[in-house]
Parts: structure tokens; sequence; C-alpha cells
């Protein structure tokens, strides 16, 4: 039997489009930033008051990220940069387009089943943000 390398045939890499109608999507996507999602913050030394933030989403499949990031598009008009990682795709989204997938993830607040910890970092991003205004 020939040796594999378990990640190249983990299923994860073989993940492609999914149908998810669009009023369920926003909680999609923040299902998608608890189990895969992650943010930072930080100070550009270069400006003053320059607070910069992001949110990344991650898959071992590139059809998926593809597929991800087109249809974040084309619901919320957002555009996100496609990178190779060390064993991942990632999807990256800057300050602007953070606050709207903020704003979608998070649509209400009461009831909504999300990672608290998640949750948490990201309004005290935001907070920071509305200070440096």
């Amino acid at each position: 039997m020939a040796s594999t390398n378990w990640f190249d045939s983990h299923k994860s890499k073989t993940l492609s489009a999914l149908k998810i109608p669009d009023k369920y999507f926003p909680d999609f996507l923040r299902g998608c930033f608890d189990g895969d999602g992650s943010c930072c913050s930080c100070w550009d030394k270069r400006w003053k008051s320059s607070f910069m933030f992001y949110i990344y989403f991650y898959s071992g499949s590139l059809t998926f990220i593809k597929w991800f990031k087109n249809k974040l598009k084309s619901l919320f008009n957002i555009r996100g940069a496609t990178s190779k990682e060390y064993r991942a795709w990632r999807l990256k989204y800057a300050k602007k387009e953070s606050k709207i997938l903020f704003s979608k993830m998070y649509h209400k607040r009461e009831n909504l089943p999300c990672l608290e910890r998640k949750y948490k970092k990201l309004k005290t991003i935001l907070e920071i943000d509305n200070k440096t205004l």
C-alpha cells in the first residue's frame, strides 16, 4: 500500500460549492468564522492613529475558497484577497469589508449561537476602531 500524506487525502481538500439559501447565508458565514476563521488587529506605525484589522477564513480547498469569496462578493458586495498559506488557503478581508462581515454574521445578538470568545474579540476590535475616528 502506498504511503499518503494525511492532509493530501483529507476530505477538507475536496470541499466545493455548497447550496446555502441566501437567507441562511449569514448564519453559515458565522459558522465558518467560528470553525475556520480568525481575526486580528494592529496599529500601523507608519501613520498616527491608524488602526487596522482583518477577518480571515481558511480552507484546504481552493475550490471552496473561490466559491465562498464569490458568494460573499455577490451577496455583500465585498472583495477579499486569496493566498496560499502553509497547508491551507486563506481568504482575507480588511477593515471596511470586515465591518460588513461583522454586521452580517451577528445580524441579531439575542440568542444567536456563536463562539462567544470570537464575538467578543471582534466587538472589542470594533470598539477600538470607533474610538480612533
